[in-house]
């Protein structure tokens, strides 16, 4: 049986590629561990960037969205890696055509987008999922694994950090994907660390411990003018997410602070602890707590979970991240194919975008959509 075969679509099934920037980049690459995945082309609304991107990995490039979605067959998928802009238009084509939908992060810019595309995705029957993919990940479902296995007892508190380091005096104008895109630093300040960066723990968080009910936020833009942008998002985040079922979460976003990733969940017994949100495989280690004398303290070592067998197609660092972007449009392929639900799509993504637009606003912000724990995947349970 083909890694392929064990985790992911229908051989007969395929995506097409909206957007060929800095990121489509990172799928493509994760899309080679998934070789019965055929790739139907890909289109950008800059011809070269297409052309350029085509060129390097062996793809057709398409002359506009209207052939990207003929492209695309009924059991296939379009891939939106288009800019945060332009998601909401693009996946609103895409769904009117009938075509199922997997969009990079954020899926859109607004909850009446959200809310609009969702109505439509399920008036033309079809789905729409969102990105970040690493919900799907050895890590994160270890973390699920360890969770519903009562480790460390009942959870109460969980810090998760996604500060990113000194992003503004890092030599960004020079960071170039490998068929040689740039990366689009300005889109970056513009959209805000929070949209781009949020998602990857609040994934996690929303799949294990389901839905939130109020978040309240505290943002600030800390470097007013990074390499000329002016007119920039916050840089800096932290929201407290209360769930209806579940601990209370802190989540930090900023590109304005030494790089740090952890994720400690604290519970009655102990802690767990990630030290890597953007490596796949990064360790979940428990700290049992420990009463000596009249101090408590965790562990100093801990005790690492793995889970049995296979789990999915791994992929070498690339820059600052170890991470199959293609864990999630594989996981929507074998969905469509057999009949159900993405678990990245639908209610899921919806109350994911709710969280996340809720994050990158200042004040408390009750939660209008929700959605239930997130089945596991079949080799974490």
């Amino acid at each position: 049986m083909s890694s392929h075969a064990k985790h992911g679509a229908n051989s007969a099934q395929g995506v097409t590629l909206v957007g060929a920037g800095f990121v489509a980049d990172l799928y493509l690459r994760s899309l080679k561990t998934f070789p019965d995945i055929r790739i139907n082309g890909i289109y950008d609304r800059d011809p070269a960037r297409a052309a350029a991107s085509a060129a390097h990995w062996g793809l057709t490039a398409l002359p506009d969205l209207d052939a990207a979605l003929a492209a695309t067959a009924k059991t296939d998928l379009i891939l939106n890696l288009t800019n945060p802009r332009s998601h909401a238009e693009v996946t609103r084509h895409a769904l009117i055509a009938g075509k199922h939908v997997f969009s990079e992060k954020p899926m859109v810019l607004t909850l009446e987008d959200a809310l609009e595309l969702m109505a439509l995705a399920k008036a033309n029957d079809v789905q729409l999922a969102s990105a970040p993919s690493s919900v799907l990940c050895e890590t994160a479902q270890t973390l699920g694994k360890a969770l519903r296995d009562g480790t460390g007892g009942t959870p109460r508190l969980i810090y998760a950090e996604l500060d990113d380091g000194f992003i503004s005096q890092a030599p960004v104008d020079s960071w170039i994907s490998a068929s040689g895109a740039p990366w689009p630093f300005a889109d970056e300040f513009q959209t805000g660390c929070t949209l781009e960066h949020a998602g990857y723990y609040l994934a996690w968080l929303i799949a294990h411990f389901g839905a939130v009910t109020e978040v309240t936020t505290t943002t600030a833009e800390l470097v007013p003018d990074k390499l000329g942008v002016t007119d920039g998002a916050p840089d800096f985040s932290v929201a407290t997410l209360r769930f209806a079922e579940g601990p209370v979460a802190r989540l930090t976003c900023s590109i304005a602070a030494p790089h740090d990733h952890r994720m400690t969940v604290i519970g009655d017994d102990g802690v767990l602890k990630i030290p890597r949100a953007w490596d796949n495989s990064a360790p979940v280690k428990y700290h049992k707590r420990l009463r000596i004398r009249r101090r408590l303290l965790e562990h100093p070592f801990g005790r690492r979970i793995k889970l049995g067998g296979a789990t999915h197609p791994k992929v070498s660092r690339e820059g600052a991240a170890s991470m199959n972007f293609a864990l999630g449009p594989a996981e929507m392929l074998d969905a469509i194919a057999h009949n159900r639900a993405s678990r990245l799509s639908g209610d899921y993504a919806l109350h994911l975008t709710e969280v996340t637009l809720a994050c990158q606003t200042n004040g408390v912000h009750i939660m209008t959509t929700a959605c239930k724990k997130m089945e596991p995947m079949p080799w974490a349970r």
